[in-house]
């Protein structure tokens, strides 16, 4: 098995990395080499040694059973956990959706499987040209769409789904993610996303529990 996967989600803090890396988790269980890329991340602390790593990026290495360079797995990060295309402007840095893409190729070399997990959600500027849709089409690859589940995700999981359609992207199938403990009509709300979006739910995640997904 060759592919990879683009986890986008509906809007910032939604679990996507929580969603990419079980699904990460799962790949390798499965018996596949897999590696997580997460190409621009914003929110970064400073190491011993200088380097800016960022939570998400450590999560999914952690899952990943590929060992890679780093500045392959994340090839842009950025200290002040704000949008992406802000926080390069700041750092006096230039967003390369190419250098992007020539990371997620070697990635591809190097596993079975590569998990590539979006920034914010699918329209966040990269650069003045770019957004993350963009380098969606770039890429190329199947979207997995996380859902976050609470009050608005509804018109905020439709309107991405028409955004990644009206680019001709395969929509590979969609998580809802339960990210509110109490969220009130949670069953009403996701009966609804499952009738109207017409790629298969790949799993219905509760509040804080581990995702198991359901690939046909």
């Amino acid at each position: 098995m060759q592919s990879s996967y683009f986890i986008v989600g509906t809007d910032t803090n939604v679990g996507k990395t929580y969603i990419a890396s079980a699904l990460i988790r799962h790949f390798v269980r499965a018996g596949y080499q897999t590696v997580g890329m997460k190409p621009i991340a914003s929110g970064c602390n400073a190491a011993p040694d200088g380097e800016l790593l960022n939570d998400d990026v450590l999560a999914l290495n952690a899952a990943s059973n590929v060992s890679a360079p780093l500045d392959l797995i994340n090839p842009y990060h950025f200290a002040p956990a704000i949008a992406p295309h802000i926080a390069a402007e700041q750092a006096g840095q230039h967003v390369d959706c190419s250098q992007i893409m020539q990371a997620c190729q070697q990635l591809g070399a190097l596993a079975d499987i590569v998990v590539v997990e979006g920034a914010g959600g699918f329209l966040v500027p990269l650069n003045a040209q770019h957004t993350m849709a963009d380098l969606a089409v770039m890429l190329n690859i199947p979207i997995i769409l996380v859902v976050g589940m609470r009050l608005g995700c509804i018109n905020h999981a439709l309107l991405t789904v028409e955004a990644i359609q009206a680019r001709g992207l395969t929509l590979a199938g969609w998580v809802a993610n339960q990210v509110e403990p109490d969220m009130p009509v949670f069953a009403e709300n996701l009966a609804s996303l499952q009738q109207r979006i017409a790629a298969p739910c790949l799993s219905v995640v509760g509040w804080q529990q581990e995702a198991s997904f359901s690939f046909s």
